[in-house]
């Protein structure tokens, strides 16, 4: 049965945040409710704000309405087995039965970046893209979505390859530009050309879509790369996750 309204709900390191999402245009039906993610980030506190968010909005939606919840770490058949900025005791936890049980409904549970990437695919930068489209999400890390003829291979850790004897996320994102002060030709030149120039080679994308909160200034380090494949920034900002969760719910 095809959807029209979805849930999406995105769990992030500062903050966990929800909104319905009309699956036609990838727009929300509401404003979204952003609440704080909690410390310890464990997964009884997150849970509590996850159901207190689709609270909020499930009296509105219809009964069928599928629920989908990101999070920031590798997610195998519902199991969260890495932990990035989130509480470790997520590793090896039963997500996707945690967060059904706190709803009190079934919801899926996915990659934050894989979510990001369906979002893009489908209603953002790379709609219509054929061949691989490859999201990366500059952020406290470096998170990637791959999609090939829009269908999703999910969990790719390609932030974490190696790139001049270093984990690729402690040198090139944009955390580490903060962190050191580097000026944006400087991240571009020394630590972006790199990253991306090792991730085209290995990969051979058709398009790749540049996300996170640093993609609001594209215009200065996207023109300073010099790459044989098409790079342009994330369409949807921050309401990737939610729409991409909301629609791989629906699927």
């Amino acid at each position: 049965m095809a959807h029209a309204v979805a849930l999406g709900i995105d769990i992030g390191g500062s903050g966990i945040k929800g909104a319905p999402v009309d699956l036609a245009t990838g727009e929300f039906l509401q404003p979204r409710l952003k609440i704080a993610t909690p410390a310890p980030s464990t997964p009884a506190a997150v849970a509590k704000i996850v159901d207190q968010i689709a609270d909020e909005f499930t009296d509105d939606l219809p009964a069928d309405a599928p629920i989908g919840v990101t999070i920031p770490g590798v997610v195998q058949h519902g199991v969260v087995r890495t932990a990035a900025n989130i509480d470790k005791a997520w590793i090896d936890a039963e997500g996707e039965k945690i967060f059904s049980d706190a709803i009190g409904r079934k919801c899926l549970l996915v990659n934050d970046a894989d979510a990001a990437g369906v979002a893009e695919q489908r209603y953002g930068a790379a709609k219509g893209a054929q061949g691989l489209v490859i999201l990366t999400t500059l952020g406290t890390g470096i998170g990637i979505a791959l999609l090939h003829n829009g269908v999703l291979i999910p969990n790719c850790e390609m932030g974490h390859m190696e790139l001049n004897g270093h984990d690729a996320e402690t040198r090139a994102a944009s955390s580490i530009k903060d962190k050191e002060e580097l000026s944006y030709q400087e991240w571009a030149h020394k630590r972006l050309q790199p990253y991306y120039k090792k991730l085209e080679d290995l990969l051979w994308p058709d398009l790749i879509v540049v996300g996170g909160g640093v993609s609001r200034k594209h215009h200065k380090f996207l023109p300073l790369l010099d790459l044989r494949t098409p790079i342009v920034p994330a369409a949807l900002e921050n309401q990737a996750g939610i729409v991409g969760a909301a629609a791989l719910a629906a699927d």
